[in-house]
Parts: C-alpha cells; structure tokens; sequence
C-alpha cells in the first residue's frame, strides 16, 4: 500500500460525488442486428457510474436499459454520497434495503452492481492497490470461453469467429442455438468441423425450448457433436425443467443458467436441487462484486463451480476471488464495446484473462473523446 493511500484509508474519506453516464452502440451483426434463441437486438447499452472521495474516482458499470441511468440518479446516489469508502458490503447492503420497494430485482439489481463495482474500484484506488490485491483472491486469472455465433450469422462468419478463438489459443467456444432448431445442425458440424475435435464447445438456447424439445437436442447435441455445455436449454424461471434436463441429459452434457439470477435467493433456488451442473453469475446483474461474492459462497457450500457471465473487463478481477471458479464468457458484444469505451482492458493470453496488477483497482480509464459520441444520458463533466 503506497503511504498516499494509506494516508487516505486512514482518515476514512468521505464520497463526494456520484456521476451517472449511458452509452449506446450499435451492433456489429448482419444488417446491424444480432439474434440469439429468444432475442433480437440492435445495439448494446452500457450504464456507466463513477464515484469520487478524496481525489480519486472508481468507476462500474452494467448493462441494460438506459432507465438503469435514472435509477442511480434518483434512489442510489443520494444514499451514497457523504459515506465512507471503507466498506462497499455495507453500502452493497444499505443500497439493498433502499430499492426494496422501488423493485430489487431486474433494473434495481443493475443499478445496485454499477454502483457497488463503482465503491470497490474507489477502495482499491485510494488504497493504491489493484482490485484483485483488494479483494480475497484465490487466483491470479480467469479463463475463457469464446462466446457470439449469434443465430443470424451466415455460416462463414460463425465459423469464422469461433475458429478464430481457438487460434488464439482459447480452447472453448460457444455458438447461440434453438431459434429455428432445424437449422442447428448445419450450423453445428460446420463449427465442429472448423474448429477440430479437441476444443470444447458449448452451446446456449437462451430459454427457447420446451422440456422434451430441450432434452431431444441436448441428447443430440451431445451424441453428434460432442457438445459438453448447453446454457439455459429451457427458462432459467423453469427450475423444475433444468433439473429434469440435469437429470435425464447426457452425463458429460453440463446443464448451466444464472446469468438472470439478481439476488442470492435466485441463487438459491439454482443450487437447491440442485437445478444446474455449473452456476453462473453477471457482475452486471447480481449486485456487483459483492453479489459475486455471496454467489461464490452458495456455490463453494453446494460443491458447484461459477462461471462469470460476460464483462470481461471487470469479471477478470471480480471472479479471481471465486474458489469453484469454472471460467468467464468472452463475449463479443461486450468485448468490443469495452474496447471501444476503456483504455486498461484485457486480451486473453493463454486463454485466460490475467488482471494488471500494475494499475489501481481495475485499471479502465474512459475514453472519453471515443464513448462521446455514444452518449445517450448524462453529461461529461468539464
């Protein structure tokens, strides 16, 4: 700890200011759209927050509407400013009990991780220290998944995108399925085939089947392309579908959700049973790193792995404190814009993201004059 940061931490300084950014960009799909089994969309929102004390800003961040925005504004950062820095479970706590009839879940829960991811970032930056050095590491990186191959791709830039992956050196990669199931096969054996026979491949129905519809494809899956990983192969709401799919499915098939758990009672409900193989969590989503953290504890306790759901940049320091870590989705969309909007994020090296121990707390700087033209609330201040 620098004697500046320490210097800070000790007289217990106080949050100032609280700033409340969105920025919407574009897809980058066919005709501009993007489709998985379930959605259609054509453009990625990013809700920023930064929160100052004693000279330095930490920054989180989510993704969702820009509603997200006003629900910061309006409910969070009056609760936040004027408090000490020293402990962002707390604040994660006090944020809780305010949003309770405000609607805790969904938009309240994104609002409750921007600001949360916001706090731990400030903690580590007055202490001078990187995140992960903040947090209770229990490793030094995070590996990775390769995740897109959205449904509307044509097939060469499905191919394309996963094969690129592996040349990279990541060795798993995920394709969307089951918005028109019929055409998931040739969709599959091109991907298979492009990719070779060793690396993993894992596939995500974003809760477009029925239960028998989801257990005929996850035998399939399984049997014809050696599918290990099938994501959400009915509604995440269906817990009694997912444990039947996690019954009755192929034994090396994993059954997965989570991404849509935004508190520890959904967390719950995911593990008793249990109803998954593998557990997921969204730093975005679930509360921040403090509801990444309750989340690790339920899945440690339940002997089940966590795997991160997308926001590379902040889910490589977030997760290392996962002890039953699996691996991170690294997402195209959000990769892309991450790098469109931070200076300070990561590549993947040996398949895995390494956070930067040579930089303060989770080491993005917005590029401001870039995201500008993204700007769809707030105003930069001068």
């Amino acid at each position: 700890m620098s004697d500046d940061g320490a210097g800070r931490e000790r007289h217990g300084c106080r949050i100032d200011s609280v700033d409340v950014h969105a920025f919407d960009v574009p897809t980058d799909g066919p005709d501009g759209r993007e489709q998985d089994g379930t959605l259609e969309w054509d453009s990625t929102t990013m809700v920023l927050v930064q929160v100052g004390a004693g000279g330095r800003t930490g920054l989180g961040y989510t993704y969702g509407d820009v509603s997200v925005a006003s629900f910061v504004e309006s409910k969070l950062a009056p609760l936040v400013r004027g408090q000490a820095v020293t402990a962002p479970a707390a604040l994660w706590h006090r944020m809780g009990r305010q949003i309770r009839n405000a609607g805790r879940p969904g938009v309240g829960a994104m609002a409750v991780s921007a600001v949360d991811v916001a706090l731990w970032d400030l903690k580590a930056r007055l202490l001078g220290l990187p995140l992960i050095h903040v947090l209770p590491a229990y490793h030094d990186r995070v590996p990775v998944y390769g995740s897109g191959g959205f449904t509307n791709y044509p097939l060469d830039r499905l191919t394309d995108q996963l094969a690129g992956w592996v040349e990279q050196g990541i060795r798993r990669v995920k394709l969307k399925t089951s918005r028109h199931p019929e055409h998931d096969p040739q969709r599959l054996s091109a991907v298979r085939t492009a990719i070779g026979d060793e690396p993993e491949l894992l596939t995500d129905a974003n809760g477009a089947l029925g239960r028998k519809q989801a257990l005929y494809w996850a035998r399939r899956f399984h049997d014809e392309w050696d599918v290990r990983w099938f994501e959400e192969p009915v509604s995440s709401d269906d817990l009694d579908g997912l444990r039947l799919l996690r019954e009755r499915g192929p034994e090396l098939l994993e059954i997965a959700a989570g991404e849509y758990a935004y508190t520890t009672r959904d967390f719950a409900d995911l593990v008793e049973g249990p109803a998954v193989d593998c557990l997921q969590a969204d730093v975005t989503r679930c509360g921040g790193i403090t509801g990444v953290l309750e989340a690790a504890g339920l899945s440690a306790a339940h002997h089940l792995d966590l795997s991160a759901h997308c926001a590379p940049a902040v889910s490589a320091h977030a997760f290392c404190a996962v002890r039953r870590l699996r691996h991170l989705e690294y997402f195209h969309d959000h990769v892309r814009l991450e790098d469109l909007i931070f200076d300070g994020t990561l590549a993947p090296d040996g398949g895995a993201l390494r956070p930067d121990t040579g930089r303060p707390g989770h080491g993005l700087e917005v590029k401001w004059p870039d995201a500008e033209r993204y700007r769809v609330y707030g105003t930069r201040a001068a």
